[in-house]
C-alpha cells in the first residue's frame, strides 16, 4: 500500500507549520525515548551528540544519508514527556521544529510541526517528514522502515497544493486589510 499524506498546514503567530501526527499504542514515557535517547533517534531519524539540559546540542540527520553534517540545535523549551522546541541550523537559516506528545487510553499521540520559511520553495518538506515519521512507526513497531521512493511525486504534488492554497488565501487577506486601512 503506497503511504497517503498526512501533513497539514498550521498558522501561528509566528509563521505557517507544517504539522503531522502519529499515533503509537505505547505508553507516553516509551515514545518520547525515540526523542530524547540518541540510540532511538538514530533508528528512524538521526543522532546527536550534548546534553539537551544545557540547551544546545548538535544533530545530524543520518536518515536521508550516513555522511550527513552536523548541525547546531538550540532547545528552546523541554518538559519531558510532552513538549520539545528547538531551532535546527546555523543562526539566521535555522528551522523551528516542535514535537508535543499526548497519551490517553493507553495511547500516545505525537505532532511534530516545522514552520515552513516560504510556502513556494519548501512545499517538498510535506513527503520527507511523511517519510520520516512512518520510519519512527516502524522502528517503535520493529518493522522494516519504508522505502524512500514510495514518497514520491503525489505526494509532493499534494503539498504543493496545500502550500498553494495557503498562498492564495493570505495574498487575498493581505489585500483585504490594506484596502481597509486606505478607506479607513
Amino acid at each position: 500500500m503506497m503511504p497517503q499524506p498526512s501533513g497539514r498546514l498550521v498558522r501561528k503567530d509566528d509563521g505557517v507549520y507544517l504539522v503531522l501526527d502519529r499515533m503509537f499504542k505505547a505508553p507516553i514515557e516509551e515514545v518520547w525515548t525515540y526523542f530524547s535517547r540518541s540510540p532511538r533517534l538514530s533508528s528512524w531519524l538521526g543522532e546527536y551528540t550534548g546534553t539537551g539540559s544545557t540547551g544546545a546540542v548538535r544533530f545530524r540527520m543520518t536518515a536521508d544519508r550516513d555522511d550527513a553534517n552536523w548541525e547546531d540545535v538550540s532547545i528552546l523549551e523541554c518538559s519531558p514527556p510532552h513538549r520539545l522546541h528547538a531551532d535546527v541550523g546555523p543562526a539566521g537559516g535555522s528551522h523551528r521544529m516542535f514535537v508535543h506528545l499526548t497519551e490517553a487510553s493507553g495511547h500516545t499521540t505525537v505532532t511534530v510541526g516545522r514552520r515552513l520559511r516560504s510556502l513556494v520553495e519548501e512545499a517538498d518538506e510535506g513527503p520527507r517528514w511523511d517519510y520520516y515519521l512512518d520510519r519512527l512507526v516502524a522502528a517503535h513497531d520493529h518493522k522494516q522502515p519504508p522505502e524512500p521512493a514510495a514518497y514520491g511525486p503525489s505526494m509532493t504534488e499534494h503539498y504543493r497544493m496545500l502550500c498553494r492554497e495557503l498562498d492564495r488565501d493570505l495574498r487575498s487577506e493581505a489585500a483585504a486589510a490594506r484596502t481597509a486601512a486606505a478607506e479607513g
